[in-house]
Parts: C-alpha cells; structure tokens; sequence
C-alpha cells in the first residue's frame, strides 16, 4: 500500500490545477481505497499541460500521463522501462546532471530547477522541473514522482525582455554627451550611466542613493530650484531648463535639463528620468558671437559717423574759406584800427573754427598724417615734462616704458597731441586728486582678439587713472564725437572721439576699460614695424613743391569752384593781389574757358565738384596749355583724395580753408 501523502501532492500543480484533497473532498462517494486510487489515476493520466510520470528508485521511468506524452512526443509504451535522462541534452548527461538531480531529491525531500531538454524528435524546449521521492510507511524510498513543464515559450518572453533591458541598457550606458539617470520621487538618484560620470566626474557608486540637488551651486540649493524642477515635473509632467552645475572636482559647467515625470498604470508618480547636457562650449560660443556683434555694430556705427562727420567737416571748412578769404581781402582794404581789431577778433573765431573741423577731420582719419618711424618710449620721454605740467600738485604721475620696444609709424606731433589728450581727461577725473600711470608694452594679439585687428606684433601705450570712473552705457559711447560728461561749456565731446579717429587712421585701435569708482584705463594699439626709428619727421603727403618757376609770368587766373560764394571770395583774392580773374562754375564750364582762352597762366580749382572734378580740369589745361600753373584746393585731405581721383602728386594741393598768406607763399613756389 502507497502512502497516499506523496500521492496527493502529485495533483497540487502550481499554475494549472487548482488544490483538490481527494481524501477529504465531500462531493466524492466513500469509497474503497482501491477505488480513490483508480480515480487519482485517473485524474493524473488527464493532465496535459505537465508531464508527470513516476521513477524506480535507480531513475527508471515506471508511469506516464498524457501531459508526458503531448510534451516530450513519447508513448507510455516508448518510454516507460527507460531512464529518465534520455530527456537530458547530452551535455548535461555528460556532466551528471540526471544523477544529481536525483540525489538533491532523494536527500533534500525536493529538487527543483529549469534547464532544457530533448523531445523525441530531437527538438529542445525549455523545462521546469520538479522531483519529489516517495517513500513507503516505513520511510523506505521506492521511487520518484516527476513533474516537468514545457516553459519555453514563457523564457523566450523572458528572454526577449532580458534582451530588450539589456540593449537598453547598452544604449543608455553607451550615450556620453549626455547624463542620464534616475530620481526616485524624492529626488533621489537610482542609476547612473557613463554619459553622467563623465560630465559630473562621479562614478555610480559615489552619487547612487544621495540628492541629486547636490549638482546645483549652492546659491541655486538655497533657491530651492532642485526642488521647484521635481514640483514642475510631477504637475506639468516635464520640466526644461538651462544654468550652472557643479562637478565633482567643483568646477562649474553650463548645463541643459531636461526632468519628465514616470508614472505607474495606475497613474502614481514612481520617479523620474532626468537628462543634463553640457553646453557650456555652446554658451561661450553664443556670447562671443553676441560680443562680436556688439563690437561689429559699433564699429560700424562709428565708421558711419565717421564718414558723416568728414562730410561735415569739408563743408564747414568751405564755409569759413569765404569767411576767411573775406577777412584777408577786407584787412587789406581797411586801415581804421577799430577795424583791423574787429577783424583780427573775427580771424581768430575762424581760426578756432579750423581747428574744431580738425578735429572732427580727425575722428573721420580724414585728416593728413606726417608719418615717420617712432620709438613710442623717446616720444613719451622728451614729452614728459609737457605730461607733468598739464596735472595738478593732487595727481601722483608715473611712466613705465618697457624694454626693447619695436618701432611703430606714426605721426608723432598728432601722438603728442591724442597722449596728451588722454592726460587731461584723466585729470580731469580726479578733482580731488589720484595716481596716474602712463606704460608702454609690446604684445602679440590674436586676429580680432581687440576690435578688427590682425594678428600680429603691436606697441600698446595705456593711460590709466584711479579716478571716478565711467558707467557701462557711458563707456559704449565715449568715443563718439561731441558726446560728453563733462559740463556745459568745459568740453566739445571730441577728445576721445580725436584720439579714437587717429590710431584708427594709423592702423591701430582703441579700447577703453573703466568702472564707477575704480578710475579707467585706455589703450591705444598701434602695429609694430619692423624698420628702425626715425631721426627727424617724415614729410605729409601734402604736396609742397619748391621748384623754381619757369620765368613765365602769365597775370590771368582761371578760378573754378561749385560754390558760389567760395568762387567769389577766391575770385576777389586773387584780384587783390594784381590778378586778371576770369571764373567757372563748374568743371565742364572750366573746360570750355581754357580751350578759348589759351593766355590763363594759372588754374586754381577746387577739386570735389559735380560732373567733371578738379583734377580732371587740371588734367585737361596742362594738354590745352602746356607750362600752365595748377593748384587745387579741397577740404578733404590728400589720402581720400587720392583714394578717390588716384594719383595726383603732380600737382599742387591746398587744404581748405586757406588764408591769403598760404596763396601767396603758393603761388611762388607752384609750377
């Protein structure tokens, strides 16, 4: 007689049967124990979803259902008298595998595990396994009851689980440009990948189960942005932001992030998948490009200005030539002394007025440079005591040159004059006294590492003071002409702007470094050459001729100009000086007299003009008249003349507004 507790357990199938206790189950008659035998037979031989069959003690199979036989293709009459282990691959027949499962049941009561195994076809499936002994009355075993089921299906899902957790797995380990991990809904970090330890600096192991507020500065932790960032996310469902994180190592980095909200079935927040991005390259990139912007939009804001003020300036300059041209012819005329001092009093007016056009000329680098190779330290040393004078007893004054400095062109009255320049504006922002520093210095610059110059070696002369200091919407706009801080009447606003136009005009360039209460600094930069410094000044580009004349004395001038009163002025000087005048209105006019009138011994024009300009006229009398006398007059000077018209050191150029002792010294001298 079996024990009947080992046969009960054969029908406690997990997952396919439900627990049925035949000994005790009321619905069935009380029978012989022969009969519930027959009908636990029965009930095992119906089972077809588990493979359950009984083993002699050696492992010989001695029963089998019809789940056995659906599973592993074998019919009781195949199989039963065969070991059990003709189901095992032959790698785990070689390895003992049947055996040892046998002992584990027979001396742990149970032996349970999941490998694969060998239908009769020869086809493998995926089994799990259970084998309990069974043991007589008198604990004697007499067998093994085996219960197997085809779970392959169930693996492959498992499988392709696994798979798909580990590819993403791979995937996300895999990204570096980017963090990516894990918050708990508390905000604390559950994973990390190689993207976050190469951007933040902390392997897994030191940042998994801490706050990931830790990454923020500490400024940012006592904002309570981390925790804002979670509240975002968890009610809106994503959270997207950009600012400073810390590394490990504490530096700090431009960070992009991006926080979404996970959630359950259910709808129950679960955590969060965060992403930090470091775009602190693209930041630096974004800035200098709006820096770069800034600076091209004020240099072409002052280059417009620039062109505005030139164009101001010639017609300004024609303007006091009448005034100036009247004076002389009057003061030849008049002879009171009240007179004579009322027009002395107006030529100093007008004097004053060349002087501001000048300037503004300057600004516009439309004015003519003497150009000469110049060591910057002997210029500033023999025009230091000049530099001392202009400051107060208050201002303690230093120069510091610097060794062995290279050779720049320059013209060195108008460098005396922009050093000088900045001198007073320093003074003049220290009423109450301060120090100030004048030094010079060689330096290599990058291409545009200071405004739009190339790369290369430059001389940098720096003027700075420990005085009030400029504000930075007042430093944007302190080279712009006539724009001051000065009072009503104590500037023009066109010393900065002067000082800006002629190192511009020379090649160089001007930056200026201030801050409220800390003083100011400018620098001006100009290009080092490579030539050795002049011993005395190089000639303008102003041609000055000292020919001697020709013994042709010819007493007719022809005056050509496209401004009336300009044309009446220069006509009544030149008829105060013993001249024969005959007059043009414009080029074409010029042409048509000369070709008439071959006596004209001298052509004075002025050069911009409408249709045909001066040189042009010029050209054509030495053709009509050869041996003729030319000299041009223009506001404008001989660079952008020549930059406009080319080449025109053949002739004689007087820059406007001249005065009758200019004309006559010229007219002595001109061929």
């Amino acid at each position: 007689m079996l024990h009947l507790q080992p046969i009960q357990a054969l029908i406690v199938i997990p997952g396919s049967m439900s627990v049925r206790n035949i000994m005790t189950d009321p619905q069935l008659p009380s029978d012989s124990p022969l009969s519930i035998d027959r009908r636990l037979s029965l009930l095992v031989s119906s089972v077809s979803d588990y493979a359950i069959y009984m083993l002699d003690p050696g492992g010989y199979i001695t029963s089998w259902n019809a789940g056995a036989e659906h599973i592993k293709g074998y019919k009781a009459e195949e199989i039963i008298g065969s070991h059990f282990s003709r189901f095992y691959t032959e790698e785990d027949r070689q390895a003992g595998v049947p055996e040892r499962a046998l002992r584990t049941a027979r001396e742990e009561g149970k032996f349970e595990a999941e490998s694969w195994r060998v239908r009769k076809d020869g086809s493998r499936f995926w089994a799990s396994v259970a084998i309990d002994p069974i043991r007589d009355e008198n604990g004697q075993l007499i067998g093994f009851a085996k219960v197997t089921r085809d779970v392959t299906e169930r693996r492959a899902a498992q499988e392709a689980l696994r798979e798909s957790e580990e590819r993403f797995r791979l995937l996300v380990q895999g990204v570096t440009d980017y963090a990516l991990y894990m918050l708990s809904p508390e905000g604390m970090i559950n994973n990390w990948n190689f993207g976050a330890e190469r951007i933040k600096g902390y392997s897994a192991d030191e940042v998994i189960g801490t706050h990931f507020s830790r990454f923020y500065t500490e400024q940012d932790r006592n904002a309570g942005l981390p925790q804002r960032g979670l509240g975002i996310a968890a009610r809106e469902g994503r959270y997207e932001n950009e600012g400073w994180r810390v590394r490990k190592d504490g530096e700090r980095f431009w960070a992009h992030v991006v926080i979404d909200a996970i959630y359950d079935d259910g709808g129950k927040l679960v955590g969060f998948a965060k992403i930090t991005r470091d775009i602190t390259e693209k930041k630096r990139a974004a800035e200098a490009l709006e820096q770069a912007n800034a600076a091209l939009f004020q240099a072409q804001k002052m280059e417009a200005i620039g062109q505005l003020t030139g164009g101001v300036a010639h017609d300004f300059n024609n303007l006091l030539a009448v005034m100036s041209n009247g004076l002389d012819v009057l003061s030849l005329r008049l002879q009171a002394h009240a007179e004579v001092k009322l027009i002395a009093s107006m030529r100093r007016a007008v004097e004053r007025g060349a002087a501001l056009t000048q300037q503004l000329l300057s600004f516009a680098r439309q004015q003519p440079l003497k150009v000469e190779n110049s060591n910057l330290n002997g210029l500033i040393r023999g025009f230091e005591g000049v530099l001392q004078r202009a400051l107060n007893p208050t201002i303690s004054f230093e120069v510091n040159y610097a060794a062995h400095l290279p050779a720049v062109s320059i013209d060195a009255a108008r460098f005396e004059a922009a050093l000088l320049n900045l001198v007073v504006n320093a003074r003049d922002a220290m009423p109450n006294g301060g120090q100030l520093r004048v030094s010079t210095k060689k330096v290599e610059l990058r291409a545009g590492e200071v405004g739009r110059l190339d790369s290369g070696s430059y001389v940098m002369v720096a003027v700075s003071d420990t005085g009030s200091g400029m504000p930075p919407e007042v430093v944007a706009r302190a080279l712009e002409p006539f724009f001051t801080t000065k009072e009503v009447g104590k500037g023009t606003g066109l010393g900065l702007s002067q000082v800006y136009g002629f190192i511009t005009q020379s090649g160089g360039e001007v930056t200026l470094h201030s801050e409220v209460g800390k003083g100011t600094t400018v620098c001006l930069y100009l290009p080092a050459t490579s030539g050795a410094a002049d011993s005395k000044s190089g000639t303008s580009g102003t041609d000055h001729r000292d020919d001697d004349e020709d013994g042709t004395q010819r007493d007719i001038v022809l005056v050509v100009d496209d401004e009336p009163d300009l044309l009446d002025v220069g006509a009544e000087l030149f008829r105060s000086l013993g001249y024969e005048v005959l007059t043009a209105g414009d080029g074409q006019q010029a042409c048509r007299i000369l070709k008439q009138r071959k006596d004209i011994g001298i052509l004075f024009s002025d050069v911009v003009m409408p249709g045909s300009n001066g040189v042009e006229v010029a050209r054509a009398a030495r053709n009509l008249i050869p041996g003729i006398k030319v000299i041009l007059a223009s506001g404008y000077p001989m660079q952008a003349l020549k930059t406009a018209h080319g080449e025109i050191d053949e002739f004689s150029v007087m820059t406007k507004p001249y005065r009758l002792a200019d004309l006559m010294s010229r007219l002595k001298t001109v061929h």
